[in-house]
């Protein structure tokens, strides 16, 4: 009784792409919950103070998974220490790489600043 033919229906961005449509591959369309996971053993990972060497972390509720690697040596950004580092994103048979920062506080804690879509081209 309430049927709309679908060609009839035109799609607006209102809404948003949910976590589980990754076509675009860009870090607005992936799940906040998994790059929470990347970005906590980003922080872990650059802690250790090692270089190129990849640390694997996982979303075990949504399998989402990949690595991070740090690179390069730390810089001096104002009064903070930052390291750059790559991150890897695999959910399903959507793959992607993010490019981050991270910062380390006056705790001592190093914390991601950013973490975005690694422009391939």
């Amino acid at each position: 009784m309430f049927a709309k033919n679908t060609a009839d229906v035109e799609q607006t961005g209102s809404i948003g792409t949910t976590s589980h449509q990754l076509g675009d591959t860009n870090s607005a369309a992936m799940a906040e919950v998994d790059l929470a996971y990347a970005r906590a053993t980003a922080a872990d990972a650059l802690s250790r103070g090692g270089r190129d060497v990849s640390v694997p972390w996982e979303n075990p509720r949504t399998g989402a998974n990949g690595n991070i690697t740090p690179l390069a040596a730390s810089y001096t950004e104002g009064s903070l220490t930052c390291r750059d580092f790559l991150a890897s994103y695999v959910r399903g048979q959507a793959q992607s790489w993010l490019q981050g920062e991270a910062c380390r506080s006056d705790q001592g804690k190093w914390e991601v600043r950013s973490l975005k879509s690694l422009k391939q081209g």
